[in-house]
């Protein structure tokens, strides 16, 4: 039988407890409060609190804090990338960032689910599914994006939009939900 831990990182239903779920929340808790609280006058030291948190950072990548995330291991984040203050990313399932994408401030991005039945959710189960964010890709301050959704290459997400759905490339989208309003 899996762990509650192998199920959660193979993207089955699982409970939120146990040894190593919770050796990895505090893992992440400890350096995101070590990079949240660096000094500006560091950023070297800023880059490897952040190198350390997160699954992988490119090059000449730069994220604002306050940043927040679950795990940060399953997070990798393209070279040239902007993320501004505030972000938020769940990351239970992957979050994949290419190169050269601009992340207002406020932004979240959620991989977690929960099951729309009410005993199911009583009992603590959660699901989750990754999420994609191809090249030179902007999103603005306060996008949410849900779990499952990939957004285009070249792609803009207008500010405060819900993005519930795949966003092709080379789009302008925008509203709740969003919706591409015009071709790039």
């Amino acid at each position: 039988m899996a762990s509650m831990k192998e199920r959660m990182l193979a993207g089955e239903p699982y409970i939120a407890e146990g040894p190593e779920i919770m050796a990895d929340l505090d893992r992440a808790a400890r350096l995101a409060e070590r990079f949240n609280t660096s000094s500006a006058s560091d950023p070297q030291g800023r880059l490897a609190a952040l190198k350390e948190l997160l699954g992988s950072v490119g090059e000449e990548t730069w994220v604002r804090p306050p940043f927040h995330c679950d795990y940060g291991a399953h997070i990798h984040l393209g070279p040239r990338c902007f993320v501004n203050f505030n972000a938020v990313f769940l990351d239970i399932a992957p979050i994949t960032i290419g190169a050269d994408v601009q992340i207002g401030p406020n932004v979240q991005l959620l991989t977690a689910t929960h099951p729309v039945e009410p005993e199911a959710r009583r009992a603590k189960w959660e699901g989750s599914a990754p999420i994609t964010i191809e090249d030179n890709v902007w999103l603005g301050g306060g996008v949410i994006v849900l779990a499952g959704v990939t957004i285009g290459a070249n792609t803009v997400v207008g500010a405060g939009a819900v993005v519930t759905r795949d966003l092709p490339p080379n789009v302008v989208a925008v509203g709740n939900p969003a919706r591409p309003t015009r071709t790039l």
